[in-house]
């Protein structure tokens, strides 16, 4: 069974920078997507930027702000959030689609909160 397990959240304030991890527990070239999403309270989970076939795109809202990457030899994809608003406030889950079967997995999510 994959697992995906991030960490990386908490409490920052306006301005500020954190960076995210998702280890998988299986090879990361296994995926194809592979990226993030976020939920806020109140609100339907949205995507937020994602690796596929190599490439990285990012939804218009942190553009410029937040960069996704991945180490394979680490099996671990990362966000690196820089210039964090109080509307960037949610919980942020890593995706991961298999190449063969197309399964999705989610992890667990992880708490980001941003002080205005």
């Amino acid at each position: 069974q994959v697992q995906l397990v991030e960490s990386g959240g908490g409490l920052v304030q306006a301005g500020g920078s954190l960076r995210l991890s998702c280890v998988a527990s299986t090879s990361t070239f296994m995926f194809n997507p592979i990226g993030w999403y976020r939920q806020a309270p109140g609100k339907q989970r949205e995507w937020v930027a994602v690796i596929s076939s190599g490439s990285t795109t990012y939804a218009g809202f942190v553009k410029g702000r937040f960069t996704i990457s991945v180490d394979n030899a680490k099996n671990t994809l990362y966000l690196q959030m820089n210039s964090l608003k109080p509307e960037d406030t949610a919980v942020y889950y890593c995706n991961a689609v298999a190449r063969l079967g197309k399964m999705n997995y989610w992890g667990q999510g992880t708490q980001v909160t941003v002080s205005s």
